[in-house]
Parts: structure tokens; C-alpha cells; sequence
């Protein structure tokens, strides 16, 4: 028999229930299109989940218990091919990256997922001037603990030496120890040969100091040769193995670095979709049987 009442509640029941989906997925309709954005998951990541927070904490746990080695070690040094001879009679120091090492852009990184663009420099100097960046998750505690053994603190960073003003007074709301009379923040084209290679600002760092850290979430923090192929890259890697978590200390960037153009050969020229297609191609999948 048919039944107006049972029809309507059935209808209401439906109607509730498409709310409830459209309400739990903050009001996205099926038809509405979400446009696809490569640096979504790596952002997310960095900026919402405790499993980031957790890692920074731990590789600076990490860098304290080998600046403690380093320091009780008058022979320790984390760039042996770079210290003059009777090097351990030098001052301590620590040579640390900024972005993605110590100080945490994912203000930046985000606003370019809302926004639905890409990384510009104009857009990006407008960011560090309005000195809003942040420190990952105990970055100022460890740095500071250096600075109390008497260790001077290098930042060397490929943020442009226009932007050093705005940058110090950034690390310095936060608590970064500054160095004491001697210039300590070496950014690239303070000087005619500090290109975006690091390598020449830390041979400048340990002409007069023992350098028992490097620090960063990039390859090219440690050496220029993180411009080379993928195979080069791992044949590094595989040759410097006894630095990694010993007096090179690195930090997980999934967002960006010199990682993501050795996959698609360094061509920034190539379309976005031809740069994804080549990081496909780069990667070693398992096939399923059938």
C-alpha cells in the first residue's frame, strides 16, 4: 500500500543525509572542482601534522649530542677538505641553512596552495620583509645551547642580501643568537663570488674557525654538487656516508629543493605537466600481477 508518509520521511532521510556529507566536507558539492595544487600533501604535512613537529625535535636532539662530541674532540671537523692546518685551534662554529633548517616558511608555502600560484621572487621578498616567518620546533632552544659553549652561529642562506635587514630582525623577535660584533648572516650576492653555491661561504667560514656542524635540508647546503642528475646525486651521497647524522645534520623539506629539479632534469622551462611526467618517470614502482 502505498504510503505518502514513508516516502517523505525516506526523502528527508536523504536530504539529511547528503547535508551531513556536503557539511563534513566543508561544503564541497561533487561538480565543484578543487583545482590540484603539487604542494598540497607536502604542506599539510609540514604545517599541521605532530609527526613533523616530532622529527625537528629529534634532529635537534641529534645535533646536540654530536656538538657535545664535537666539542670534547679538538679534531673534529665537519669539513676536513676545507680547515688550514692547526685548524683545531680555531673558535667553534656551526654553519646552518635558514629556510626549511631553522626557520619555518610554511606561512609562505601555504599562501601559495590558497592562492592557487607559484613560487615568485617579488612575491617571496614581499614575505621576508614583512618578517613574519617562523622557528621550527626547537631550533632557538638548540642554537642557543651552541652559542653558551661559546660556539659561533654562521646562518648561510640563498635568501638575497637585500633581504638581510628584514631577516635579521625576524630571527631576533624569535630568540636566534646573532653573534656578538662579527657579521654571521652570509646571504647570496653579499659578496662578488657568494653565487647560489654555498661551498665559497663555507671555506669563508673556516678560514677562521673550526666548523663542527653543517645544517640543512638541502643537498646544496652541503656541497655544490647538488646541481648534478639524480645518479650523481646518489653517487654523493654514497661517497659523503660517513658525514650524514655524524657533523652533517640534515632536516626534512617534502615542499621543495634542489631534489625535485634533479628528477626532471633541472629544466624549469619544461611545462608543469612535463615536469610531473618526468618525476613519474623517474620513479621505481612495484607492477602488480595479474
Amino acid at each position: 500500500m502505498f504510503s505518502f508518509s514513508r516516502v517523505y520521511s525516506a526523502r528527508l532521510l536523504a536530504a539529511t543525509a547528503v547535508a551531513a556529507m556536503i557539511a563534513a566536507t566543508g561544503g564541497v558539492r561533487a561538480d565543484d572542482a578543487v583545482p590540484q595544487n603539487d604542494l598540497l600533501n607536502a604542506t599539510v604535512w609540514s604545517q599541521t601534522s605532530v609527526e613533523a613537529k616530532a622529527a625537528m625535535l629529534g634532529i635537534f636532539d641529534l645535533a646536540k649530542m654530536r656538538l657535545d662530541e664535537a666539542l670534547a674532540d679538538k679534531n673534529w671537523t665537519a669539513v676536513p677538505d676545507k680547515q688550514g692546518k692547526d685548524y683545531q685551534s680555531l673558535p667553534v662554529a656551526i654553519v646552518t641553512d635558514l629556510d626549511e633548517t631553522v626557520l619555518d616558511n610554511n606561512v609562505y608555502e601555504a599562501s601559495l596552495v590558497t592562492r592557487n600560484t607559484s613560487y615568485g621572487s617579488k612575491d617571496y621578498d614581499q614575505y621576508v620583509k614583512d618578517e613574519v616567518t617562523g622557528a621550527l620546533p626547537g631550533a632557538v632552544d638548540f642554537l642557543k645551547y651552541a652559542a653558551s659553549k661559546g660556539v659561533t652561529i654562521f646562518y648561510v642562506s640563498n635568501r638575497k642580501a637585500g633581504q638581510e635587514d628584514a631577516t635579521r630582525a625576524n630571527m631576533e623577535k624569535l630568540g636566534f643568537p646573532m653573534g656578538d660584533g662579527e657579521d654571521t648572516v652570509l646571504l647570496q650576492n653579499e659578496k662578488e663570488d657568494w653565487t647560489g653555491a654555498k661551498e665559497s661561504r663555507i671555506n669563508y667560514v673556516a678560514k677562521n674557525h673550526r666548523v663542527v656542524l653543517l645544517m640543512g635540508d638541502n643537498l646544496g647546503d652541503f656541497s655544490d654538487k647538488a646541481s648534478g642528475s639524480l645518479a650523481e646525486r646518489a653517487a654523493f651521497f654514497e661517497a659523503s656516508k660517513d658525514h650524514w647524522g655524524h657533523d652533517w645534520i640534515m632536516f626534512p623539506n617534502p615542499e621543495y629543493g634542489s631534489w625535485e629539479s634533479a628528477a626532471f632534469g633541472g629544466d624549469w622551462s619544461k611545462s608543469p605537466d612535463q615536469r610531473r611526467k618526468d618525476k613519474i618517470d623517474a620513479l621505481d614502482a612495484w607492477s602488480p600481477k595479474n
